[in-house]
């Protein structure tokens, strides 16, 4: 069954999902001050250097990159802005899930990926306004803004909260997380007495953790419980 054309604001460029997966690619190669080539394109996504250096034109022709013999490939501010948004509704979508419909951390890249394209601004919109306009997804990446937005309300610490809310753990060291308090888990700390171990509920357990771990919890509140 043929899928349905992708639902974005600049339906003019018309798209396809592999286009928007290059752009999205160049954009987190450069994140890592990498120069982007052909050939890290190719391995990135796990294509042909022919496929790579056939897609690379068909963008720079729509003005979504440069590409400099020697220098490699570049993106252009049109560029950037879609790949941008293809990373927010990927990292949007993660944290909607592990919250809001149980998916596992390790489940929700894959079903994110298939995802991305797809979703209107309209739902985009809807899912940052149920999660509180998160600046994190599960796994601690920073979720970019919408052109035009205020950057959401920093995430905190775990300590510098209040007692008794429902946090959302965006962030915690391994040690934590051996013991189930990981990203996408709901924390309630339950005392913070001076001097002495944090009293935290995670699900049906409750735990009393080094407060210098804590420190290394970041948190943001929790979405609601859905309702049927």
């Amino acid at each position: 069954m043929k899928r349905p054309p992708p639902a974005r604001n600049d339906t003019d460029l018309s798209l396809s999902p592999a286009m928007e997966d290059y752009l999205k690619s160049i954009f987190r190669l450069e994140e890592r001050h990498q120069r982007v080539t052909t050939q890290a394109l190719a391995e990135r996504l796990a294509v042909a250097p022919a496929s790579v250096t056939s897609m690379v034109k068909r963008l720079a022709e729509r003005g979504l990159l440069t590409h400099e013999r020697y220098r490699g490939v570049g993106l252009t501010e049109a560029g950037r802005r879609v790949a941008q948004e293809m990373i927010r509704h990927h990292r949007l979508l993660e944290l909607y899930l592990t919250q809001a419909l149980g998916f596992d951390q390790d489940q929700v890249h894959a079903e994110a990926e298939r995802l991305e394209h797809f979703i209107s601004e309209q739902f985009e919109e809807r899912i940052d306004q149920i999660l509180g306009r998160p600046t994190c997804d599960p796994h601690g990446s920073p979720i970019p803004s919408r052109p035009g937005q205020a950057p959401a309300a920093p995430h905190m610490a775990l300590t510098a909260t209040e007692l008794f809310l429902p946090l959302s753990v965006l962030q915690s060291p391994p040690e934590l997380q051996e013991i189930g308090i990981k990203p996408g888990v709901v924390a309630v700390m339950l005392g913070k007495p001076q001097g002495a171990k944090v009293h935290l509920r995670v699900g049906e357990r409750e735990h009393l953790i080094d407060p210098a771990l804590c420190q290394q919890v970041i948190v943001q509140r929790a979405l609601p419980a859905i309702r049927e």
